[in-house]
Order: structure tokens, then sequence, then C-alpha cells
């Protein structure tokens, strides 16, 4: 794995993070990373999501003709992580 690969990820997920937050309506005070992560742990639940339900692995981050699936189910997985974030969330003793 290499640097670049690394940094690809980083910026795919922060544009899924991005889309995930817009779609989910309110305020949902996350910063940059807690937004790029967000979008990376959606990116591996819908891929895990899409594999439990095909059968097979789906196609990672591509900007290939036919990889528009791997993008949707990335962000479907991202939208589902960020609607369970505040429910999982502890909520801690000033925020009460």
């Amino acid at each position: 794995m290499s640097v670049m690969t690394i940094v690809s990820w980083m910026i795919c997920g922060l544009i899924v993070g991005l889309i995930a937050r817009g779609v989910i309506p309110g305020r949902q005070g996350l910063s940059v990373l807690k937004t790029a992560v967000l979008g990376i742990v959606g990116a591996c639940v819908g891929g895990f999501l899409y594999w439990a339900f095909k059968g097979q692995p789906g196609v990672s981050f591509s900007l290939a003709g036919d990889a528009w699936h791997g993008w949707i189910v990335s962000i479907l997985g991202a939208v589902l992580v960020l609607w369970l974030f505040p429910i999982l969330q502890p909520k801690r003793w000033w925020q009460s």
C-alpha cells in the first residue's frame, strides 16, 4: 500500500462523508477529519453490506465508467453511519 493509495482513500472518504452530511438534515457538528473518517467507515460498511447481500465484493473507489455503484454503496453506508453516530456516541456531562 503506497502513500498515494492512502491519500486517495482519504480524499474519497472526505467526498463521501461530505455527500452524506449533505443528505442528512440538521447540523452534525463534525470536523473535516471526522467527516473523512465517516466517509471511509461508511465505505467499509457499505461494501460489507453489498458483499453480504450480493455475495461478491463490490468495486472500490474508482473513477472508471462502470464503478458508479461503488460510490453509491459507499454514500449509503456513510449515511447509515452518520445516522447511527449520534445514537451510539455517549453523551458527555456537559451535553446533558
